[in-house]
């Protein structure tokens, strides 16, 4: 019975010390830019001076009251998917890099997407069925969460 009860045990502290694969470009989430900002419909790169960390990442803001927002209520600035390209996670659950500048937010979150090489995925995502997108990269969000980016 001891053996099973260790297993058991084993297998719950893993379980509990998985952490969320972060997309943490230049050392901060969205690539350093203020995740307070988008829900001002703008996105401003994030200055030194005012910086954070939550759940174990960094966020830089670019003015000390987007700062104490963010601290008031992280989870409701967090980006999405980590902030991964929303529309890579939805189509081929991967994760990959974005470009800080093209972003949505939609029911109160923040989503951010890849465009880059005549490539917009945000235009995809919009141009598509936004409400399919999101719920197939939720489900696969659930699946490759805790996975490194490689």
């Amino acid at each position: 019975m001891k053996p099973f009860i260790l297993l058991v045990l084993l297998y719950a502290t893993s379980l509990f010390s998985q952490t969320i694969d972060y997309n943490t470009k230049k050392g901060f989430a969205a690539n350093g830019y203020d995740v307070v900002s988008y829900f001002n419909n703008k996105a401003l790169k994030g200055n030194n001076k005012f910086t954070t960390t939550f759940d174990g990442v960094n966020y830089k803001f670019s003015s000390e009251e987007n700062r104490n927002l963010f601290i008031k209520n992280p989870d409701k600035y967090i980006p999405q998917y980590g902030g991964y390209c929303a529309y890579a996670i939805a189509l081929k659950n991967d994760k990959v890099s974005i470009n800080p500048e093209s972003f949505l937010i939609r029911d109160g979150k923040l989503y951010l997407f890849y465009n880059a090489w005549g490539t917009n995925t945000l235009e995809l995502w919009n141009n598509e069925d936004p409400k399919e997108l999101q719920q197939r990269a939720d489900k696969n969000w659930e699946t490759i969460k805790f996975k490194k980016q490689k």
